[in-house]
């Protein structure tokens, strides 16, 4: 059982290399702000330069291309700015590199070299002969490394721009789409690692997720601190002109269309199916309905769920797009499961509602998952889509409620319920005008309403909480936190919400008791009201940030942490864009 001096949760970060990590933190934290203030500063210059002498060539009346000494330089340049510059070199240099001194070639070469390795990983995974309990860690691994491939896919796709029509290669909400895949790639990867751990099945592939992890954490970072910094300075890349500011000022996030927003207003949109468990619809069952939903549609499906309590299991996965799915309330319309860790089922598989394809929207649900506290983790929603939107919807378990995989989503008016970690993930997602609401756990449990997941430190993922409302679902007596990071770079704000009496005066626990999480962290308290808001008797650790200014706060925000007002507004949800 768990208790609150040892505590075991989903992926649970090695107590070792957590302390190691630690200790040696802050030493590699002033050598790290050293070097890249540097770093970047020479590939500034040298990609100026390169330009320069581009246009030099072009005006004169020879026109030879760079030595293969400058190809050289440059990728040395570029894998400086990585976390792992020696695999950076030797992969990209082992293809057809020629004399290549473009970034954005660079770039797009290094995406094949993440592509093929991940390929070759996802195979060795479905060869591999395992026990059975291995088995359900590995049958989770093939379903993320699938969808990490198609995330890898819709980055190289965007690299194709038509110039003739005015298109530009990066623009500033082209750039945040790079990094949210990437982003979603290696978090699939580490999923993938979450599941091993789970059944002790982590040796079984040894080294090989070394290297994918690697290079998918590369291409990341040259996406982050090469082609961005390019595009602040406005320096022309492959004869394309990276934009700047092109994201809407509206509200919400522009991601979510007119027509969407008008769906979301309406008291009932017109569906395409209709559910009723009384058989008054097309279908009785959800799964029914499900199966009807066109592949990779570019126009919104409606689902319609009318009132009444739906047992099982429903995914909706990456083919599914722009779904929409809605019923009578809240109280009324119930998706209700009961698959559990305690049983047999890995976390990541036992959520009873699961959605990946991008713009799925869910209007008032109700999502269960029923195992009870003694099962551990149980999910009641998972959801990998990108921009998606919930919108007056209940999510409700105890342990592990709601997962937020990972990519672009927002929740508005929802409530969610749980006891441990019952907000979890690493994906970039804003809740808003929500109802957070911790419940009792087991006798000899503590409560921890977030675990953040952010991995890798060029990740555009972490858990915002805005002008929402954190109160007890029924009488909390264990203790209760906003939080504990669950990995090294782990980012939560909570800001402008009413926290209740019940929320212990520390405010956030270690993953590892006693144990300081890394300085890499980011956890932040801005605006806070209600009797559980005061922090000054908060942790001490070095990634707390207090204060946090309106600045730093803004950066966590609608339209700047998921974008949002560059696809929300489509949706008709109502939502806060800034502070």
């Amino acid at each position: 059982m768990d208790s609150i001096n040892s505590f075991k949760g989903y992926g649970k970060v090695d107590p070792v290399e957590e302390e190691a990590f630690r200790k040696k933190t802050r030493k590699r934290l002033i050598i790290l702000i050293v070097s890249v203030v540097l770093l970047v500063g020479l590939i500034i210059g040298a990609v100026i330069g390169t330009v320069v002498h581009k246009k030099n060539n072009k005006s004169s009346s020879s026109s030879s291309s760079p030595s293969a000494s400058s190809s050289v330089a440059a990728l040395n340049a570029v894998c400086k700015e990585t976390l792992y510059p020696d695999s950076c070199y030797s992969s990209i240099s082992a293809l057809n590199l020629g004399n290549t001194v473009d970034p954005e070639e660079l770039f797009r070469i290094s995406l094949r070299v993440v592509i093929d390795s991940m390929r070759s990983l996802s195979e060795t995974i479905v060869t591999k002969t395992v026990d059975p309990d291995a088995k359900k860690a590995f049958e989770v691994c093939q379903v993320v490394l699938d969808d990490a491939l198609d995330s890898l896919n819709d980055t190289l796709a965007a690299m194709d721009v038509n110039e003739a029509k005015g298109e530009k290669f990066l623009s500033v909400s082209k750039l945040n789409d790079l990094k949210t895949w990437l982003s979603a790639t290696i978090t699939d990867q580490e999923t993938c690692l979450d599941a091993l751990n789970e059944f002790n099945a982590t040796a079984l592939l040894g080294d090989a997720m070394d290297k994918p992890a690697q290079y998918a954490s590369n291409s990341l970072s040259i996406v982050a601190k090469i082609l961005g910094v390019l595009a602040k300075f406005n320096v022309p890349v492959h004869r394309r002109l990276l934009g700047i500011g092109e994201s809407g000022g509206h509200g919400f996030p522009e991601w979510v269309s007119l027509v969407d927003r008008r769906l979301l207003q309406e008291v009932k949109p017109k569906p395409d199916v209709t559910v009723a468990s009384d058989g008054t619809g097309d279908y009785k069952t959800i799964r029914e309905a499900v199966a009807r939903i066109p592949k990779k549609s570019k126009t919104r499906f409606v689902i319609y769920v009318k009132a009444g309590t739906y047992l099982g299991n429903n995914i909706l996965d990456k083919s599914m797009y722009n779904v929409m799915i809605y019923g009578d309330g809240k109280d009324k319309t119930i998706v209700s499961g009961s698959l559990n860790f305690i049983d047999g089922t890995a976390t990541f598989s036992t959520a009873t509602f699961a959605v990946v394809g991008k713009g799925f929207i869910a209007k008032d649900m109700a999502f269960k998952n029923t195992a009870g506290p003694e099962k551990h983790q149980a999910v009641a929603f998972r959801s990998g889509s990108d921009f998606s939107v919930f919108y007056r919807c209940s999510f409700e378990a105890f342990q592990d409620t709601l997962y937020a995989h990972s990519h672009r989503q927002f929740y508005r008016d929802c409530d969610i319920t749980g006891t441990i970690d019952f907000i979890f993930g690493n994906a970039a997602v804003v809740f808003q005008n929500c109802n957070i609401m911790p419940r009792q756990p087991m006798s000899n449990q503590f409560v921890t309403i977030t675990a953040q997941g952010k991995k890798d430190p060029n990740q555009n993922t972490g858990i915002s909480i805005q002008k929402c409302t954190i109160s007890a679902f029924d009488e909390v007596k264990a203790p209760v936190y906003l939080g504990r990071p669950w990995k090294d770079f782990s980012t939560t704000v909570i800001m402008q919400s009413t926290i209740g009496s019940f929320l212990h005066p520390l405010g956030w626990i270690e993953w590892v008791r006693n144990v300081e999480p890394p300085s890499t962290i980011v956890y932040a308290e801005y605006e806070n009201t209600g009797p559980g808001a005061t922090v000054d008797k908060r942790v001490k650790w070095s990634g707390y940030k207090v204060p946090f200014t309106a600045q730093q706060a803004s950066k966590f925000t609608v339209e700047s942490f998921i974008q949002g007002s560059s696809w929300l507004p489509a949706t008709d949800v109502a939502f806060d864009s800034k502070l």
